[in-house]
Parts: C-alpha cells; sequence; structure tokens
C-alpha cells in the first residue's frame, strides 16, 4: 500500500517520539561521517521520564549508519581522532565525572581515554598529531565547603561565588594521564579552540561567568598554550557566535554583531589572529551567518540565511564570495568538512534535521530518522510575505490546514518566536511548544511572522523594535492577521496568539492589550511587567543594550504602559500561562503577576495557570513537553476552534495517552544529556 493510503494527521504523541540529528563529526579522510541521534524518552507509551539523551551512529554511505554503543552510553562532543581509527566522545559514566572516551571505528571496546580527577570535562579537542587532548574543566572541588553543605550550611551568595574552568592537556596512550598538564586561563573560559599544529589556541572569556557577561562581555582571546598568556585579544564590541580556526593558522572566522546595539551575533568577520584585528565581510546585508566551516584549501563554507530561507555560501581565502548554492526546500543549520567531505544538518518542511553530504550544487540524504513521517498528511506549508501599516514589509511562514483552508478562513494560531532576535525558516516548525504540524491536522492554520526585531533580514531590520516595546513588533502580528483575513485564509474572529519568552510577552500582549483581535493565548515563560522583569532577570544589561534602550527609572510610566498587567481591563481573552518553576531568564514571578491581576480584576475571563517543577527557561523532560503539547491544543480547541471566548475551563489534567499512565523504566541514562 502506499504511504497516502496510510495518511493521518500529526498528534502530540507523535511530536513526543520525534528524533534529530545532534552532534556531527567527518572523518579526516572524508570516509565517514559520526553523528548522535538526539531523543527523549517516549512517555506516552510508559518509558521513564527524562530528558534528552544521545545515541552515536557512524556511517560511510547514505543510509547504512550503525550504532556503536550501548543504549546506557549517552554521547556528547564527537569527534574523530585525528588518525580517523577512533570516534571520541564525552560522557559521564555512574559514580564518575564527565570525562573523555574512545571507541574504534571499526568496533571494539570503547575506553576511557582522558579525565580530570576532581571534575567534569566540559569540552576537549584533539593535538593534530593524537598525542594529547586538551581538556576544558570544571573549577576543582572545594572540600571544605562540600563538607560545609552536607552539614547543613548549603546558603549560597547569589552572583559571588563564581569559579572558573581550568584547561589542561593530557596526554593519550595506553592508559589515561593521571597527571595532565595545566594550562593558564585568563578570566571566564566557556569554550575554546586548538590551532593546527598547536601553535596557539583561542578561548572565549567574559567577566563572569554571568549570562548578561556572555551576552555584552565576552571576547576570544589568542593564547600561548605553554604559559596561558594572551597573545591578541579580538575587541569585537557585541555579541560573538562560532569561532573557526583556518587550515594554516592565520586567520579566525568569527560571527559577531557590529556593535553593541546590534541584537545578534549575525555578521561574518575574518580575523588576523597575529594581532587580533578584524573585518566584516557581510555587514549591512540583509542577511544572517548561522555556522561556519574552513575547508582543507583555506576557503571557507558559511551558511546564511537569507529571511526564511537558506544559502550554502563558499567564501575564498580573502574574504571574497567564490560560489553560492541554493538548497532547495532545504534549510540548513550546521557545517562541518573534513577530508574533502563537506555535510550539513539541514530540515525541510516535511522533517527535522538530518545529515546531508554536499557536492558542488547537490545535497545527499544521508539520514533518515523518522520514517513514519511519510504517513502523515502535511498542511501545504509556504513562505508569506504582507505589508504592514507604516509600509514596512514582513515575512513569515505560513502552515494551512490539511486540506485548505474553508471558505470564509480557517481558525489561525499566529506562532510568535522568542528573542526578539531570532527568526523562523521555512522548514521543520512542529514542536511541543509549536502547534504546527499538529494544528494543521485539527483544522488551524498557523502564521509564524518574522516581526521587526528579527534577525535574518540584516541588522537594521533587527534593531527597528528598539527602544518602543510592542510596537512595531505587535502591531506587526496584528497586520499579519488582517493580511491573511482579507486573502480569506484566516477566520476574524478565530485567530488566536502563542509562543515562548518574548513570543510569551506578545501572547500576554495580545491577551490584553489586543484583546479586540484573539480568541485565545498561550503564554509560555512570558514578560508581563517590564518593571519587575528587570530585577528578577538574568539579563538586564542585554535588555538595555538591544530592547528597551533605557533603563524603567528612566521613564517608570513608560515602562509600565508597555506591560500587559497594565492593560487587564481590556483582557477578554482567554488565556493560559505555563511557566518553569526553575526559570532564571524570566523569573515565573512574571507569570503570578498576570494571573493574578486577571484573577482579581477580570474574574469572568478564563485563565489557567500551569507550573512546571524543575524547568528552567522552556521545558527540557519528556512529560513536562507532552503534558504542555496537550495542553496547548486543548486550550485552542475549547476557545479559538469554537470562537467562544466564555466556554467552561478544560479540565485540570489533559486525558494522556494509554500508554502514558503508567511508566515503564526507560532504556536510556537520562542523567547525562546534552539538550
Amino acid at each position: 500500500m502506499t504511504a497516502a493510503a496510510h495518511a493521518r494527521p500529526m498528534t502530540p504523541e507523535d511530536v513526543a517520539k520525534l528524533e534529530s540529528v545532534g552532534a556531527m563529526a567527518v572523518s579526516p579522510d572524508g570516509e565517514r561521517i559520526a553523528f548522535t541521534t538526539s531523543s527523549l524518552p517516549d512517555v506516552t507509551e510508559g518509558e521513564k521520564d527524562g530528558s534528552f539523551t544521545q545515541e552515536l551512529k557512524v556511517a560511510s554511505a547514505p543510509g547504512d549508519a550503525r550504532a556503536y554503543l550501548p543504549d546506557d552510553v549517552s554521547p556528547g562532543g564527537v569527534a574523530f581522532s585525528p588518525d580517523g581509527q577512533m570516534v571520541s566522545f564525552l560522557w559521564t559514566k555512574k559514580d564518575e565525572k564527565r570525562a573523555v572516551w574512545g571507541v574504534p571505528v571499526d568496533g571494539g571496546t570503547y575506553k576511557k581515554l582522558a579525565e580530570i580527577e576532581d571534575a567534569n570535562v566540559r569540552s576537549y579537542r584533539w593535538s593534530d598529531d593524537g598525542s594529547t587532548l586538551f581538556l576544558l574543566a570544571n573549577a576543582e572541588e572545594d572540600k571544605q565547603r562540600t563538607k560545609q553543605r552536607k552539614a547543613g550550611f548549603n546558603a549560597r551568595v547569589y552572583e559571588e561565588e563564581f569559579k572558573p574552568a581550568r584547561m589542561f592537556a593530557a596526554k593519550v596512550g595506553d592508559t589515561v594521564d593521571e597527571e595532565p598538564r595545566e594550562i593558564a586561563l585568563p578570566g571566564f573560559v566557556s569554550a575554546f579552540d586548538i590551532a593546527p599544529g598547536s601553535a596557539f589556541g583561542i578561548v572565549e572569556t567574559a567577566p563572569t561567568p554571568l549570562v548578561d557577561d556572555s551576552y555584552t562581555k565576552k571576547r576570544v582571546n589568542i593564547i600561548d598554550l605553554s604559559t596561558g598568556n594572551i597573545r591578541a585579544v579580538v575587541e569585537t564590541p557585541g555579541k560573538i557566535d562560532d569561532v573557526e580556526i583556518s587550515p594554516d593558522g592565520s586567520q579566525l572566522s568569527l560571527i559577531a554583531g557590529v556593535d553593541m546595539n546590534d541584537p545578534a551575533a549575525t555578521t561574518l568577520h575574518l580575523v588576523d589572529t597575529a594581532t587580533g584585528a578584524y573585518r566584516a565581510l557581510n555587514a549591512g546585508a540583509e542577511e544572517a551567518a548561522v555556522d561556519a566551516e574552513w575547508l582543507a584549501n583555506g576557503r571557507l563554507a558559511t551558511i546564511i540565511h537569507t529571511g526564511a530561507q537558506s544559502v550554502l555560501r563558499i567564501y575564498n581565502s580573502n574574504g571574497t564570495v567564490r560560489q553560492e548554492t541554493d538548497p532547495g526546500e532545504l534549510i540548513l543549520t550546521r557545517v562541518e568538512a573534513a577530508g574533502g567531505q563537506l555535510v550539513v544538518a539541514a530540515n525541510s518542511p516535511k522533517h527535522p534535521n538530518e545529515v546531508f553530504a554536499v557536492n558542488g550544487s547537490n545535497f545527499t540524504r544521508w539520514t533518515t530518522h523518522n520514517p513514519w513521517l511519510a504517513d502523515i498528511s502535511f498542511g501545504n506549508q509556504r513562505t508569506y510575505t504582507y505589508t504592514a501599516r507604516d509600509g514596512q514589509e514582513i515575512e513569515g511562514v505560513l502552515i494551512e490546514p490539511v486540506g485548505g483552508a474553508p471558505e470564509g478562513g480557517a481558525p489561525t494560531i499566529m506562532n510568535i518566536h522568542g528573542g526578539p532576535e531570532a527568526h523562523e525558516s521555512n522548514g521543520w516548525q512542529t514542536g511541543y511548544s509549536k502547534p504546527g504540524q499538529m494544528a494543521a491536522g485539527k483544522g488551524y492554520a498557523v502564521f509564524l511572522p518574522n516581526y521587526r526585531g528579527s534577525t535574518g533580514y540584516g541588522v537594521a531590520f533587527a534593531k527597528q523594535h528598539q527602544g518602543n516595546y510592542t510596537d512595531p513588533e505587535f502591531t506587526d502580528i496584528v497586520d499579519a492577521k488582517r493580511a491573511l483575513v482579507a486573502e480569506s485564509i484566516t477566520d476574524a474572529d478565530r485567530t488566536g496568539i502563542t509562543g515562548g519568552s518574548y513570543g510569551g510577552y506578545a501572547s500576554a500582549w495580545g491577551a490584553t492589550a489586543h484583546s479586540a483581535e484573539y480568541a485565545a493565548s498561550v503564554m509560555f515563560v512570558g514578560i508581563s511587567n517590564q518593571v519587575s522583569k528587570f530585577g528578577t532577570g538574568d539579563i538586564p544589561y542585554e535588555m538595555y543594550n538591544v530592547h528597551s534602550r533605557k533603563w524603567p527609572w528612566d521613564d517608570w510610566q513608560a515602562m509600565l504602559e508597555v506591560s500587559p498587567i497594565f492593560h487587564v481591563d481590556k483582557a477578554e481573552t482567554p488565556i493560559l500561562i505555563m511557566h518553569g518553576d526553575s526559570d532564571t531568564r524570566v523569573d515565573p514571578g512574571q507569570s503570578f503577576e498576570l494571573y493574578r491581576s486577571l484573577k482579581i480584576r477580570k474574574p469572568e475571563t478564563p485563565v489557567r495557570f500551569v507550573l512546571y517543577p524543575g524547568e528552567p527557561h522552556g521545558n527540557r523532560r519528556a512529560g513536562s513537553r507532552y503534558d504542555y503539547s496537550l495542553r496547548m491544543l486543548e486550550w485552542f480547541d475549547t476557545y479559538l476552534m469554537t470562537g467562544d471566548r466564555k466556554a467552561a475551563l478544560p479540565a485540570p489534567r489533559p486525558q494522556l495517552a494509554e500508554g502514558a499512565k503508567g511508566a515503564k523504566p526507560s532504556t536510556k541514562d537520562d542523567d547525562d544529556n546534552e539538550d
């Protein structure tokens, strides 16, 4: 029978079992690709709840990947040894610290290669000759402090008890080096790399490990590996992202912001490693550099997102463009290369990230992680462009209901991305908090707008929202609704809104200040009070630099007026509020404030508040994610599909799949996860 004969809509149970590509590495001869498959325990079938685990696989041709490790080993940081005979990885064996392990590519038992006895290894790099592993490890344990905590003296001093990471060089041999050489490091190091021939190292440092400093004060330092002395500093003024060392060690590629007020690191730079001097290659272009990788011939392969699409661009070593390849419907996200083999991770409207090998303009798929997706009925997905009220052209991704929109338009969910320094691509758009094809299968249209403040359209576009919360950002979303209504895609009376973080802010604003526009709202880890947000989050300087451009005390009233709690008197929109109780980015107090204001000031408006224990800024555990999907869709079915804003609240507990009602032990190690 054909796949069409089995066609069915996508469900939350499907989303709960999705797998995708994690880390990737190419062997030195280009003959093999190692990668990890990332997945969650399938709680819908009763597996024990947990977070993401990885499975290591190695392929030498499309479709021939095989697993290399037992089920209880969840590897991270995958790489090939310089001779190509071994795949190395990070793993935390039970009752041990995280260490570097290796498994022969021709088969055999995995073994420990390097460790730091008193700390977890965060990341590692091989020397060219394979004789040394460079390790970045946590600080040495303070045994006196540990003893105090065990005795009950477990108070901590907020933002003061920091200890820097340490770097070591460990010899690789038949046994684990018990006395690796420590290399002095400047400041608080979060990442590093080693130049060819171990001529020097680069480290990313900040004054503290605070998230705010990682956004506003992180810099790349070029260091002497024998002494740790700084040879040069790359004095970029804003955010930094991917950094790579050229094959001859003379240059770095660096994706960074162009100034301190640049919302995101999206501009590609070349850096002289002798002096730290840098120059931008695509400054001012209406695009975003996403990832880069040097090729053996000295050229630079770069993934560029142009709005909702992507291209693979190859630069010459001098920074001129050599060629640009359009991958069609694929959205490229990461690139790796070695031995003449270039590979990318890419997704499409019909599948999450998979591994593709690139040969000229051809993209050959090597992996297929979710073959059952062939049985799914997908709603048509495409980019959609409209004109905002002030004449600005805005692009987004539109997912139509399966079978198309009915006469009069479909109930429509506006799915708003966070940041706002991020963007939606016309690729895979379904996840636990993203209704996507789950909603399309139930008859909803879904629109994901790249409203002003989004990346992918150049720095100037990303800065358009600065200093003016909610407008034009959130009016762009209203204008999207009106454009879709005008084309009979959307039912004006059955339009809803959802999103997380900044998208949660938009959803709270939609349920209050813009309540007349939205029949239902689902707010996730969102902002309700811009005054209290300043003192309870972990990125006050980042908020000032790239969002507000003023402090609350510069104009208390103005900050209050761009807060959803200020507009609760207008709230007629049923709103489901969800938040992790361990969120440090947007304190759960933001959700408490909105919930309490609604309950007291607008008791007739349906509202529910759900807290997820132990979850940070976004749910990580399988059970929390599945629960979220069920509640989100149930809320929209109750209020948006019907258009009845006064419908009774759904039951407090969502209906779980039969298998999820009783858990069975998972075979995966849920204590060693990298999301």
